[in-house]
């Protein structure tokens, strides 16, 4: 990577710590701090400032380029992932209902297939191999949904999504046979993201993802997912691996946990949208009394059944 290369990140790094720190007084100003519940896993203030701060960043560089005439990425994402973000963010202020949040989610599924991201293989699992059109969507929209929310899901302790997302990103990048058409993207979610894990693990004034960035990274990982999916994404050849397997051991961890707190709470008679403090993160932290120590330890897990799925598999 070229120096001006890396100045330029480290740059929208630095903006990304700037953000943070704006939006954070701003929300504190406006007595928009995360209130301090049965189910927190804080006891300090904190705002849910993170999300609207790293898409902000990111919104700002690629217009800037996009209006410079350099396509960094595929710019009409922005569409879908700016709905999430605003969804998100009304949803951080104001709590909106999650049968309206699912329908918002659903738009903006539809925006990303007309974008020409559709799952419409699914390599030979369970015999099934090319999907007609309206299969191929209608799985698209629940996957995209899936994706979005198990992310949301997981944002409980600090820096665990973050974190989450960040590995999956550096892995579709690491395992790509050739450079990808996110390969832009992922360098600026990344620059701006990382200050956030520094916000968010300090001890006082903290700053949460909020559901306005879980979305956003949701949205993020169901786009790179869907792209894996495609005939587009050629996965290195030292890596015999298949695509979806691929997926489900990157991110085994959100779907693990997604999976098992939809059913746990409909045997229990209670909506699956209703949060608890019974995901699996919640049972680690329990043990550990450390929300650093809980994060390490289920990436490292991640990565390990990465591993086992890639030699034995």
């Amino acid at each position: 990577m070229e120096a001006s290369t890396i100045f330029y990140y480290f740059f929208v790094a630095f903006c990304s710590f700037f953000a943070l720190g704006f939006y954070q007084k701003k929300f504190l100003k406006n007595k928009l701090h995360d209130e301090i519940n049965n189910r927190s896993s804080h006891k300090v203030i904190a705002t849910r400032s993170g999300g609207i701060s790293i898409f902000s960043i990111l919104f700002i560089v690629s217009t800037y380029e996009y209006l410079r005439g350099n396509l960094i990425f595929d710019f009409s994402l922005i569409v879908p992932l700016s709905i999430l973000v605003i969804v998100g963010l009304y949803d951080d202020i104001y709590r909106l209902d999650f049968k309206l949040k699912f329908i918002f989610q659903i738009i903006a599924a539809k925006i990303i297939i007309d974008n020409g991201l559709v799952i419409d293989n699914l390599h030979g699992v369970l015999g099934i191999f090319e999907l007609d059109r309206i299969s191929a969507q209608i799985l698209t929209i629940f996957i995209i949904l899936a994706l979005i929310n198990s992310i949301n899901f997981i944002d409980g302790i600090d820096g665990l999504a973050t974190f989450i997302v960040l590995m999956f990103i550096c892995l579709f990048e690491f395992f790509s046979s050739g450079i990808s058409p996110f390969i832009n993207l992922t360098a600026l979610i990344i620059a701006s993201g990382l200050p956030l894990i520094f916000f968010n693990l300090r001890e006082k004034n903290k700053v949460f993802l909020g559901d306005s960035g879980s979305l956003f990274l949701g949205g993020v990982v169901s786009i790179y997912v869907i792209y894996i999916l495609s005939q587009n994404y050629i996965i290195k050849t030292e890596y015999d691996i298949h695509k979806i397997l691929f997926v489900i051991s990157i991110l085994i961890f959100p779907i693990l946990d997604i999976t098992r707190i939809f059913f746990l709470r409909l045997l229990n008679g209670k909506s699956p949208f209703k949060p608890d403090k019974n995901h699996i993160h919640h049972l680690i932290l329990n043990k550990t009394k450390n929300h650093l120590l809980t994060t390490l330890i289920i990436v490292f897990l991640s990565i390990f059944v990465l591993i086992i799925i890639q030699y034995f598999f």
